[in-house]
């Protein structure tokens, strides 16, 4: 007969009084650890666009973006009317609500605003940072296993689990298909490139195809968010944005290369 297993894993590490250490933090953590490693590597490699010293400094914007934007980016793609009628809530991130995709544009605007300021190629940082993430959004979608949130629609496949919140029916353990997909075979993907694309902007571009690509499919696995179901012809808001995000990938690739040819075709351009 087939039983499901039961999600207990405790997302609290130990308390100290009133305070607890949770492993969604620690998790974030270690992927801004990993993330400082792979770009002080990067930019001992490329020999530039900056000195190995300014890597703390990047990932400091890098950081504030992702987590400014993450915010905002829930309060606007996944619970607007809560928030205009108690707009308080939107400071109170306890509760929970964070949006990969408002991440994203964090961290795209304060990566160009951290470029002009340092005088250096947004796009070559942008790829620098695009490497850097899929390992630390693997770490984040085990911290949403962890935590019992997330989780996937209902199945009877034999690795089924039954989450806490997810009533006393076997569900996907899509957090962990996602950490897969946005994690080791994304970053693999872009590990191997990095040295044979020479355009700056290549590896960005690739991130946002990839990433949307594989978010899109894992999405079939998810249970929808609560507060929003089905958008539209049984898309949910991550699908829609990732559609987005592909889509802006392949713009971008698509003008990187024919910019290419328009300065290979004018060698006074640039000179």
């Amino acid at each position: 007969m087939y039983r499901p297993e039961y999600m207990l894993i405790d997302p609290v590490i130990f308390r100290l009084g009133p305070l607890e250490f949770r492993w969604y933090g620690l998790m974030y953590l270690v992927g801004f650890g990993i993330a400082y490693l792979i770009i002080r590597n990067e930019l001992a490699r490329k020999n530039g666009p900056l000195p190995t010293e300014a890597a703390g400094d990047f990932l400091f914007y890098l950081v504030l973006g992702l987590l400014l934007g993450a915010r905002v980016g829930y309060v606007i793609f996944y619970n607007l009317p809560v928030y205009i009628h108690r707009p308080w809530e939107i400071f109170a991130v306890w509760h929970g609500g964070m949006s990969f995709h408002g991440g994203l544009i964090g961290m795209i605007f304060s990566g160009l605003i951290f470029s002009i300021r340092r005088k250096a190629s947004f796009l070559e940082l942008a790829d620098i940072g695009a490497l850097a993430a899929p390992l630390g959004l693997m770490l984040g979608r085990i911290g949403n296993f962890i935590n019992g949130e997330l989780f996937g629609r209902m199945t009877y496949l034999p690795w089924g689990m039954i989450f806490p919140g997810g009533g006393n029916v076997p569900r996907h353990p899509s957090q962990l298909y996602e950490a897969l997909l946005e994690g080791p075979i994304l970053f693999t993907i872009l590990w191997v490139l990095r040295t044979k694309v020479k355009r700056p902007g290549d590896i960005l571009s690739i991130f946002l195809v990839l990433y949307g690509i594989f978010r899109f499919t894992a999405e079939f696995f998810r249970e929808p968010d609560p507060q929003l179901g089905f958008i539209v012809s049984g898309l949910t808001m991550g699908q829609i944005l990732c559609l987005a995000m592909s889509f802006s990938g392949i713009v971008l690739f698509t003008c990187l290369r024919l910019k290419t040819r328009t300065e290979g075709q004018n060698p006074s351009v640039g000179s």
